[in-house]
């Protein structure tokens, strides 16, 4: 065992001095050096292992050796200052700190961190209370141990809410099948409630405008944009406008029928007819249409705002800007190939019972509560064939096709009766627009750069700013720079928000069976094609890497 006063302090006092013989002294272990450093006069100092083994090494090399009776001299522990470091993660949103206890040396002081975090130019989210408490936990610490936490914390931009537009008045489609409650609890199924009708000064849809969002900031202070809400106009329609107090409120001006648009809602004359047949006529009128009975064969309905037929149509053609609302069935028949008897169009929705060997198209949605039959459905929205209870709906033959997605309770027959959907067909247009908007967005960075070159080129202000024509010149260069920063602002976000459409697009849009798809039936998502070999249970059906897959789980 060494003696202790083999070591003694530095005349500095900032090493521990070792020096031995090693023919007297040794043979040695690192354990042999240790108790040394354990000394009080030594225990708050730093050992330097590589200096002590490196002395371990040698004394035992010369120990027994004629060279051994010379006296060695190693420094063995120091003095060491207490240290701070500072780690910025990633995404550059949180800095972290770790402070090491000095070693019988200067703690890390208050001073010491601001230096340290200005030269890691850590300028915003910092928190002094966390800072402190790691200081104050710092006086507790023996020689050599950390201690850690995070310091700083930057803040997220908050994009912008999108406008909403909340209708506050019911549609004759939401009239369709929900017949009344008698007293004795049974169900009327031939009423189906008032009709649904406004007076002026009725509050019809409410906006909730686009916010703006707020910008973040990462710990270096860079500003982090947000991405704006997108608006959404509420225009008046017919017999509507907007509140005179309140620029976000629409009201009827008329007493009528509401009909929901594209960019709001309207009031429409209500024209009550009880059959269209070839006593009455076609019917062509400028307001919406209410047909208490049915539309007979070879008739033709066409109107501005909805048409609601509570009967059957036969064989007939119906057109309307508004919804189809159709309360019992839809009838045709196959006059040729791919020619049905009976043609619906409508702007907005179109709802019925059920729909057979007939052609409908709509801008929104198609939806059937109980079959859709042999038809040709095209729909820019969603297709949806399920009663309120989801125990029947049945897609079978025809071609049904939505942009959006199709829901059925059953694809096809148990006789493999063929079926051909089409769903999610228009990635391609998303990905062109994309293209336009990055090539628009990368000309105006072109041209704003040109701009910015021109106004550099600018002479001195004191050469100019007494000429009128220059200083206006100078003025539209500055405007001109100032609408095409706003302008590069909008698309740059339309892109992001284009971007996503895209790259979510078949995670948005599919078809759902909720009990069966039979064999023979055709599916088409995007560029992916199946034709059903087996029967399959309730799925989920996506394009996956251009091929389609059933997933049985998400349901």
């Amino acid at each position: 065992m060494l003696e202790p006063s083999v070591a003694a302090l530095s005349a500095d006092k900032s090493k521990v001095e070792l020096r031995v013989v090693p023919n007297t002294h040794g043979p040695l272990s690192v354990e042999d050096i240790t108790p040394i450093l354990n000394q009080p006069d030594f225990v708050m100092l730093y050992p330097i292992s590589p200096a002590i083994n490196k002395a371990v090494t040698e004394i035992n090399t010369l120990c027994g050796q004629k060279t051994g009776d010379h006296e060695l001299f190693f420094v063995i522990a120091e003095r060491k200052d207490g240290s701070v470091i500072i780690d910025v993660s990633e995404d550059k949103m949180q800095a972290s700190m770790t402070i090491t206890s000095a070693w019988g040396g200067k703690d890390v002081s208050l001073p010491d961190i601001l230096t340290t975090l200005k030269s890691k130019k850590i300028k915003m989210g910092l928190s002094k209370p966390r800072i402190m408490a790691l200081i104050q936990r710092l006086s507790i610490l023996p020689p050599g141990e950390s201690c850690e936490g995070i310091i700083a914390n930057g803040k997220p931009a908050v994009n912008g809410e999108n406008a909403i537009l909340t209708r506050k008045v019911a549609l004759a489609r939401e009239r369709l099948l929900q017949p009344q409650e008698r007293e004795d609890g049974s169900v009327d199924m031939r009423n189906l409630g008032a009709l649904i009708t406004v007076k002026p000064n009725d509050v019809l849809m409410v906006k909730t405008p686009a916010t703006i969002g707020t910008p973040g900031f990462n710990v270096h202070g860079d500003v982090l944009q947000q991405i704006p809400g997108k608006d959404k106009p509420m225009e008046p329609g017919t017999g509507t406008s907007i509140h005179p107090k309140d620029p976000n409120k629409l009201i009827a001006t008329l007493s009528g029928q509401p009909v929901e648009n594209r960019k709001g809602m309207q009031v429409d004359d209500m024209l009550q007819i009880k059959d269209v047949d070839v006593r009455y006529g076609h019917v062509n009128f400028k307001g919406s249409i209410l047909i208490t009975g049915d539309v007979h064969e070879g008739m033709e309905v066409k109107a501005s705002g909805d048409v609601t037929v509570m009967g059957f149509v036969e064989s007939a053609s119906i057109e309307a800007q508004g919804d189809v609302i159709v309360s019992k069935g839809v009838i045709g028949r196959l006059i040729k190939e791919q020619e049905l008897s009976t043609k619906i169009k409508a702007s907005g929705q179109i709802c019925a019972q059920f729909v057979q060997y007939s052609h409908l198209e709509a801008q929104g949605d198609i939806l059937v509560t109980k079959q859709l039959l042999h038809s040709h459905s095209t729909s820019n929205g969603f297709i949806t064939v399920c009663d309120t209870q989801c125990r029947r709906g049945d897609i079978v033959g025809g071609v049904t096709t939505a942009n959006k997605g199709i829901r059925a309770i059953a694809f096809g027959a148990t006789a493999s009766t063929k079926t051909v959907l089409y769903c999610a067909m228009h990635q391609d247009e998303f990905k062109q627009q994309l293209k336009e908007l990055d090539g628009s967005i990368k000309a105006m960075v072109v041209a704003g750069l040109e701009l910015e070159a021109r106004l550099r080129k600018l002479p001195p202000k004191a050469e100019w700013q007494n000429d009128a024509g220059m200083i206006e010149q100078v003025k539209m260069m500055l405007d001109q720079k100032h609408q095409m920063t706003a302008e590069q602002a909008k698309e740059e976000v339309e892109y992001t928000q284009q971007l996503t459409e895209v790259e979510n697009y078949y995670d948005n849009y599919f078809i759902k069976a909720e009990k069966h798809i039979f064999t023979n039936v055709e599916i088409h998502i995007g560029n992916a094609f199946n034709r059903t070999q087996r029967e399959h249970g309730p799925c989920v059906v996506k394009n996956i890497n251009h091929e389609i897959s059933y997933d049985y789980n998400n349901r």
